[in-house]
Order: structure tokens, then C-alpha cells, then sequence
């Protein structure tokens, strides 16, 4: 069982108990629970965990890092003639995440 989030900012941030209400929270207690998500929610895993700057297998929000390196899986996508490693729950919450025609994906 992964803990819900770790704070990863030196500064004061507000309790982990006031972002309860957050998607990333609800998903990541319901993955500890071992209960099943959506294909949405899975969508929606992959394409934050790889459009944000900071992490490469979390989510971060307000200070928390909410890590989902349990559930994710890593993948070199051919695009355009050259390859880019993401980070993705399943290939097709990984090809709903990239525009354009991909060539290949393998899991690593």
C-alpha cells in the first residue's frame, strides 16, 4: 500500500486532509483500496503524469506528490522518425494521451 501523497516543497503547505476532494486523491485512495478505475480515469493518469514538469511517474498538487509508479508502465513510442519515453497505465491510455501517427510502442 503506497502512502496517498508525500509533501515534496520545503515551505508550509496546508494539511494533506484539505485536498480530499481533489481527483488525484480520490483516484490514488481508491488504487490503495485495490478498486478498479475507469478508462477516463486511466486517460487521465497518463496525460498528467506526462505533461507535468516536475515528476515522471507522480502528480503533483499544492506542495504533494502523489505517486502512481505502482500502476504505470514505461514505453518508448516511435513518432516521427525518432523515440520518446512516457510513462503510461496501459498503450491505449498512452495513445489517447499523443497526437499524430505513431509508428510504434514498446514496453520496456
Amino acid at each position: 500500500m503506497n502512502a496517498i501523497a508525500i509533501k515534496f516543497t520545503r515551505w508550509d503547505v496546508s494539511p494533506l486532509e484539505t485536498l480530499k476532494q481533489s481527483k488525484v486523491y480520490e483516484l490514488r485512495e481508491r488504487l490503495n483500496a485495490g478498486e478498479r478505475i475507469s478508462r477516463e480515469e486511466k486517460n487521465w493518469i497518463t496525460a498528467q503524469v506526462n505533461n507535468n514538469p516536475y515528476f515522471k511517474s507522480a502528480i503533483p498538487l499544492r506542495g504533494y506528490r502523489f505517486d502512481f509508479s505502482d500502476v504505470l508502465k514505461t514505453y518508448l513510442v516511435k513518432q516521427y522518425g525518432r523515440y520518446i519515453e512516457y510513462r503510461a497505465i496501459d498503450k491505449t491510455s498512452l495513445r489517447a494521451m499523443l497526437y499524430g501517427r505513431v509508428e510504434r510502442i514498446i514496453q520496456i
